[in-house]
């Protein structure tokens, strides 16, 4: 038996019939049992050779979806990662897993508020718990980047290398979770002022069920996905996402940590300036990348620009900012941004500056003591196209105060 176990091939074709056992209906536990049995541990490397095998063989991709989370959950514990690579601070993979700790802490918040709730009585106004919630599952709505960024950036890579069968059923996985996530919401927005019972009957099942399917997910990353791409993916297709991921955004976080490949210095000229040269020319002028960051992060006015997509793109980084921003926003939809009751007039102004029906939309607020101005701006082409929305905020303070004149040179006048 232990020949069998240390031989890879028989492990896999081991490994290969529990699967397909478990697909034909066969107990789980059953089979988890007979697992633990036979094979203390296999590599993660084979647990992707048998999926591919399974849909090279003809197994459809759709029916191993259909149960990958009851195979995953029986292989939990029993894959090895002992010759896994290590991950180096700031590498895509580490922010991969930063960003699932952060997923983790805010699954274990919502779980923390339906818990609460199943233990209150049925009669009573369950509003509070809701509004709660619904926080939470606006926070958890960014793990759609997390996703995008394995979808776009590194699928791809393994697809080249003819690895198809994983990412295919990870994709599915993962559009699932969207799906659920969008139902949970939509049920507790819904019915965001019913009583407990209704809370508990209506929208409780839904949300256990998007949580669990996020679980499961960072099993599945963390335990075949990541070491995986870490064996398969060079340090030069790796510096190529951490490049890109940016463009997309983060999940929860805003990195710390600057990753340096171990490439060549030719190898690592960055692409992120727009132009081959590190210049950015426009119709007036141009501009260096550090010349044009510190030109905005210098204006006394914040900025934050939402593309054609509705997606935050970017924001300045002044000294004294208004509102507080940090990456994790990046790539995010604007109405995950804003507050769910006030989420209809993020529509609105969206709404009205694609039409063309409005060309500004200003408010002005008191805030600790300040008067904050804030307009929103579209932003159109030579030919009208829409191309996003332009929002700054202003504090207006000191500027409102001035009286007579000022001809002198002097330092001390208003900041703005």
């Amino acid at each position: 038996m232990s020949e069998l176990i240390n031989n890879s091939q028989k492990r896999k074709e081991l490994l290969k019939q529990m699967i397909l056992r478990l697909h034909a209906g066969e107990d789980q536990e059953l089979v988890r049992t007979q697992l633990s049995t036979l094979l203390k541990s296999i590599p993660y490397d084979e647990v992707v050779e048998v999926e591919q095998e399974l849909i090279n063989e003809g197994l459809p991709a759709e029916e191993v979806l259909k149960f990958c989370d009851v195979h995953t959950s029986v292989l939990e514990g029993h894959i090895d990662h002992s010759n896994a690579s290590p991950i180096p601070a700031g590498h895509p993979v580490d922010l991969f897993q930063q960003e699932n700790r952060e997923i983790e802490k805010y699954v274990a918040l919502t779980n923390k508020v339906l818990d609460e709730i199943g233990n209150l009585p049925v009669s009573q106004d369950g509003s509070v718990y809701s509004v709660r919630a619904l926080a939470y599952l606006n926070a958890l709505q960014d793990v759609d980047k997390h996703y995008r960024r394995k979808e776009n950036l590194l699928f791809p890579f393994l697809e080249k290398k003819g690895i198809t069968g994983p990412p295919t059923v990870m994709w599915g996985k993962q559009d699932e979770i969207r799906k659920f996530l969008k139902e949970a919401q939509l049920s507790l927005n819904q019915n965001r002022n019913a009583s407990i019972g209704e809370l508990i009957s209506k929208s409780l099942p839904i949300i256990r069920t998007a949580l669990k399917s996020l679980e499961d997910m960072i099993l599945k990353e963390e335990e075949i996905l990541f070491p995986m791409t870490m064996k398969e993916l060079t340090e030069k297709e790796w510096f190529e996402i951490y490049q890109q991921t940016p463009e997309i955004g983060f999940c929860l976080i805003d990195p710390v940590s600057e990753w340096k490949p171990n490439l060549e210095d030719s190898e690592i000229s960055s692409t992120a300036t727009g132009s081959e040269d590190g210049i950015i020319r426009l119709p007036s002028g141009s501009f260096s990348t550090a010349e044009l960051t510190a030109l905005l992060n210098t204006l006394p006015i914040d900025i934050t620009f939402i593309d054609n997509q509705d997606k935050v793109k970017f924001f300045s980084q002044g000294e004294h900012r208004i509102f507080d921003r940090n990456r994790a926003i990046l790539g995010r939809d604007v109405r995950m941004c804003h507050p769910p009751q006030s989420v209809h007039i993020v529509d609105k102004i969206l709404e009205d500056f694609k039409s063309g029906k409005e060309t500004s939309a200003p408010f002005w607020i008191q805030m600790g003591g300040k008067f904050i101005y804030i307009n929103y701006f579209p932003l159109k082409d030579n030919n009208g196209n829409y191309l996003g929305t332009f929002e700054f905020s202003q504090d207006l303070t000191e500027l409102r105060a001035l009286e007579g004149e000022q001809r002198l040179l002097s330092y001390g006048g208003p900041k703005a």
